[in-house]
């Protein structure tokens, strides 16, 4: 659960307790809940509060406890109300009852026409939410239906534009999402709810409104991955049926996300555009660089050659040009890549760290000077190489490292690879971590002193050694007994008077 989803169930909740102590819901009482998450919530906990003993008198003539009381004809009759809370409606049109979740249904069905705009706008998240119930997927296809009716459903707040006669003044056209006319599709479709975006964006894609360059402008605009690509795919799909087209082509390639600058690349060799895929082998990202690199071969150029002369030129060589040569380059480019190495530019000197990696041409006498290095980027890297041949470099030469006095990102650089020499002396620098006054390494340490245990295998340390022994008793808080215990017992070591004697 992450923490926005927490603090709604959390709103839902408080908003139940409160209602079912007697309080007021909405102003002069309890928060009302106004998110999907919290309508859920709150209808659980109504019910589940209706067992306590301390349920106000009045709280139970409520509509909201009445809509979510245990016992089915409670709920049923209390659809009979005028205006019960449209919210509690939905929620009960997938009730396990049938008579309940019937009448819901003929409510929900009357509010939407009745004011088809509001219903949409307010319950389409909480009806996308409820729609993994057994029973329910009845709102949401009757919200899909509504919504993709060929007379649109215009938003409550769209004002047209009214030309200027000699009785009265001109007035602009009033609308909240930029588009003319302004609709209820086109306000679901900027939702700051991602299910519910994604929603609007499929029936908007079947209903055929945009042409190639409009689809291709929402894809390179989109933030979010999976509405992206519907844009993408839909726009890339037009560009394949239709032909290219110079300004939707543009548009994927300035995309936020890569997936949709990928499908603008691949888009460049229909339009004959091969030459362009030189531009963006140094992109951010490895899926885009991967189809510049087929696009220059399938122009008949020699992408390695191009790469090539990026990292070489001062000029032009970026972390991402870097990274892109490396991912077509041969083990004889070490060398080159070794000569970045001392780069003014910590990000460009990161990626021929891990560009070495990639070849397989780690040298461990290169590579250790670089975890005292001031960029916590080619630390990083040069931790993640160094870790594996930990065991190459000496023990007390990254103690040291890992000592309250050093910079934080070359203490976690250490760390990592004292971690991966293991043994003793991993358990050692994990143990002095511990008390360390940084949280983020006591955390660290802590979760690796823990990992030691497997109830499958012994710890990987030495048999009757006393270090262990004097280590592990720095450590019995991060144990049960039980499993302290057991560790001591398959490494040959003395059980502790507290512990376990079977």
């Amino acid at each position: 659960m992450g923490v926005e989803t927490r603090r709604q169930t959390e709103e839902g909740r408080a908003a139940a307790e409160g209602l079912l102590r007697g309080e007021r819901l909405g102003i002069g009482g309890v928060h009302r809940p106004d998110q999907p998450v919290s309508w859920i919530a709150f209808d659980a906990e109504i019910r589940r509060g209706h067992f306590r003993w301390d349920v106000a008198p009045r709280a139970a003539d409520r509509i909201e406890v009445r809509l979510c009381h245990p016992d089915g004809r409670i709920r049923e009759a209390a659809l009979l109300a005028p205006k019960p809370p449209l919210p509690l409606v939905a929620i009960r049109c997938a009730d396990w009852a049938p008579a309940v979740r019937e009448r819901a249904r003929q409510v929900l069905a009357g509010a939407l026409a009745a004011d088809p705009a509001r219903t949409l706008i307010h319950l389409t998240p909480l009806v996308l939410g409820l729609a993994r119930r057994e029973q329910g997927r009845w709102a949401r296809d009757l919200f899909e239906k509504v919504l993709g009716a060929e007379d649109p459903v215009l938003s409550p707040w769209w004002r047209p534009a009214r030309d200027a006669r000699w009785w009265r003044p001109g007035r602009d056209a009033r609308t909240m999402t930029g588009e003319q006319p302004d609709t209820v599709l086109g306000w679901l479709r900027r939702s700051g709810d991602l299910p519910t975006r994604r929603f609007a964006t499929r029936i908007t894609l079947d209903a055929g409104l945009f042409g190639v360059r409009e689809l291709a402008r929402r894809a390179g605009e989109e933030r979010d991955p999976a509405t992206a690509r519907l844009w993408a795919d839909a726009a890339l799909a037009a560009l394949a049926g239709d032909g290219p087209d110079d300004e939707a082509i543009d548009a994927l390639l300035r995309g936020h996300i890569p997936m949709v600058r990928a499908g603008g690349v691949t888009a460049l060799r229909r339009a004959g555009r091969h030459a362009e895929a030189v531009g963006h082998l140094a992109d951010r990202s490895g899926l885009v660089r991967a189809c510049a690199r087929w696009l220059v071969k399938q122009g008949g150029g020699d992408p390695y050659a191009h790469c090539r002369a990026l990292v070489e030129d001062p000029a032009r060589v970026s972390a991402y040009a870097v990274t892109g040569f490396a991912e077509c380059a041969r083990r004889a480019d070490a060398p080159l890549l070794r000569g970045l190495l001392d780069h003014p530019t910590g990000a460009v000197r990161a990626a021929a760290v891990a560009g070495l990696r990639a070849l397989e041409a780690t040298d461990v006498d290169l590579l250790r000077p670089l975890l005292d290095d001031p960029s916590a980027a080619v630390a990083r890297e040069a931790s993640v190489s160094l870790a594996e041949v930990a065991a190459r470099l000496p023990a007390e030469w990254l103690l040291e490292r890992i000592a309250p006095d050093r910079p934080a990102h070359t203490r976690r650089a250490a760390y990592r690879v004292l971690h991966a020499r293991g043994g003793v002396i991993g358990l050692r620098a994990s143990v002095e971590l511990l008390t360390d006054a940084d949280p983020a390494l006591r955390r660290i340490a802590a979760q690796r002193v823990q990992s030691l245990w497997s109830p499958y295998r012994p710890p990987a340390l030495p048999l009757r050694d006393p270090e262990v022994e004097a280590l592990l008793d720095r450590c019995t808080g991060l144990f049960s007994e039980y499993v302290m215990g057991r560790m001591r017992s398959q490494l040959g070591i003395p059980r502790t008077a507290s512990g376990p004697t079977g």
